[in-house]
């Protein structure tokens, strides 16, 4: 959610009684995030979280930063990802928060929970983003989770309705976490022709790059991130020099501002089959809350007494 987490954002879902999320990384700096703090409070005086993904780079952002501003700014609940996250982890929890951990694999998440954070987002190979190496879907992932792990769960990747709420609830979950269904929405910052090519795209449309450097991202299917793969796929493989320009990060950020879809790489989740309008966050929530509870009281449906026993 690079670039779309902003204020606007993370206050309207939480309005409407989710638990809205900023981005740190799409802020500059910490200093810039501490604005987009206040920013979102000015906004919404229900809670709201913040996110911090470690990702592998040769000039790493100032992580410590920007958990320090986010913390000092009065944030308590904090979404984590990516590598060795224990320094953040170890420190949110020293000033009192609540932490959310994002995991692909089941080892991954028994190893977080040791570490003493909160809850764990368990990602099916269906999510948007960075779904791990061992493509694992969420039906399974979340079976597993419910067998092995011994705090609660919210699941991520691939859910984008009524359906995929209950399913997850049934799995185990506690709750769950959606990317690619609020990139769709009125408050979301993406440029309106982006969000009608979600409306419009199926779960055929998204492609993985990176694959061949162990560092696999799902994004939209478009001409950029097609030659990417090329790249990739060329005799002898690819070194990230080959495709830098191509994969860069700000290229990406315009797609979300000039609404060209194949401007660069941006990312989406395999869900885009499952959307087909732009709601307000309200409305959205609203409706996802009847569907999931009047498929829940369906259920009992299918349940089978004998009146006799």
């Amino acid at each position: 959610m690079q670039w779309v987490g902003v204020p606007r954002l993370a206050a309207a879902v939480s309005n409407a009684g989710g638990l809205g999320i900023l981005t740190a990384l799409t802020q500059p700096s910490p200093a810039a995030l501490r604005t987009a703090i206040k920013e979102t409070r000015a906004m919404t005086s229900k809670p709201f979280g913040v996110n911090i993904t470690l990702l592998p780079s040769i000039n790493p952002p100032d992580y410590a930063g920007y958990a320090r501003a986010a913390v000092d700014e009065g944030v308590t609940v904090f979404e984590t990802a990516g590598h060795s996250p224990g320094e953040l982890i170890k420190f949110f929890k020293a000033n009192g928060c609540i932490v959310i951990h994002k995991c692909t694999q089941i080892k991954h998440a028994k190893s977080a929970a040791k570490l003493g954070v909160d809850v764990l987002s368990i990602d099916g190979f269906e999510c948007a983003g960075h779904p791990g190496e061992e493509d694992i879907g969420g039906l399974v992932l979340l079976a597993r989770a419910a067998k092995e792990l011994n705090i609660p769960y919210i699941a991520s990747g691939g859910i984008a309705d009524a359906r995929g709420i209950a399913a997850s609830l049934a799995l185990g979950a506690a709750g769950v976490n959606m990317g690619t269904r609020f990139m769709c929405t009125v408050e979301s910052p993406l440029h309106q022709n982006i969000k009608e090519k979600i409306v419009a795209s199926t779960e055929q449309d998204t492609v993985h790059i990176f694959r061949t450097m162990r560092n696999t991202a799902r994004v939209f299917k478009n001409k950029v991130s097609m030659e990417v793969v090329a790249i990739e796929r060329r005799p002898g493989g690819a070194k990230f020099e080959d495709i830098r320009e191509l994969v860069s990060g700000q290229r990406g950020r315009l797609v979300y501002e000039n609404g060209d879809p194949d401007y660069g790489i941006w990312s989406a989740g395999i869900c885009m089959g499952l959307i087909d309008d732009i709601p307000t966050c309200e409305d959205l929530l609203r409706t996802l809350e009847r569907g999931t509870e009047e498929i829940i009281g369906n259920l009992n449906s299918v349940v089978v007494t004998n009146s006799k026993l």
